[in-house]
């Protein structure tokens, strides 16, 4: 039986990060992302401690608060000892949201999208277009049902997508990595997309 789509996109992942994560320099941990406050070594702290929480079925609310908290308890860790636990994390996670029913889809598609913003801290490219992106659009796109966003009619290459529910408000035409942006609140480059009606990016935002 195939796996779900979040269990697989965090598959994956896990096999694109980890050759990228054990290349870096020590320096290059400190680097700050586009997740305010945050360093390169904060997000792996982020996403261990909620890969393995997925992991051992040992879920809090995952607030900013409580995020930061498994930050904290994780910073005098080495890039090393991060790596070995995010790695870890991975597997189990993605065993633990294919058999959930969906019900943790979420957290494993925003994983993916951490996935990017370590990429694009590292200055690399195809940061938020790695292994998966057909599964990533596809899961934030039900996503944006499940929470009523307003709907928006969107275009990218020749493919067309309505992202949230009802009748469309607006239409965008961006490419893949530009609407994992949007949806993740990555700080699009307005040059890389064009929104028309009565629907802005910011109210595209999936992620807070």
């Amino acid at each position: 039986m195939a796996m779900r789509a979040a269990a697989e996109l965090l598959a994956l992942e896990a096999a694109a990060i980890e050759p990228i994560l054990q290349a870096a320099d020590d320096m290059d941990f400190d680097l700050p992302t586009v997740c305010t406050g945050w360093s390169v070594r904060d997000v792996m702290a982020h996403c261990a401690a909620a890969l393995s929480r997925i992991a051992a079925d040992d879920l809090h609310d995952f607030s900013p608060e409580a995020n930061e908290e498994d930050v904290e308890a994780r910073r005098g860790q080495s890039p090393g000892q991060l790596l070995a636990e995010l790695i870890t994390g991975y597997e189990g996670a993605a065993e633990a949201i294919d058999s959930a029913g969906g019900a943790l889809d979420g957290i494993g598609l925003g994983e993916w999208i951490h996935g990017g913003d370590i990429r694009d801290a590292l200055g690399l490219p195809g940061a938020y277009e790695s292994g998966g992106i057909e599964l990533a659009i596809d899961l934030l796109i039900e996503r944006s049902h499940a929470i009523g966003k307003p709907a928006v009619t969107f275009h990218i290459g020749d493919n067309v997508y309505v992202f949230g529910v009802g009748e469309p408000q607006a239409t965008l035409s961006t490419d893949r990595p530009t609407f994992v942006r949007i949806c993740g609140g990555r700080q699009p480059d307005p040059q890389r997309y064009r929104i028309d009606g009565e629907v802005g990016v910011e109210e595209m935002v999936l992620f807070s």
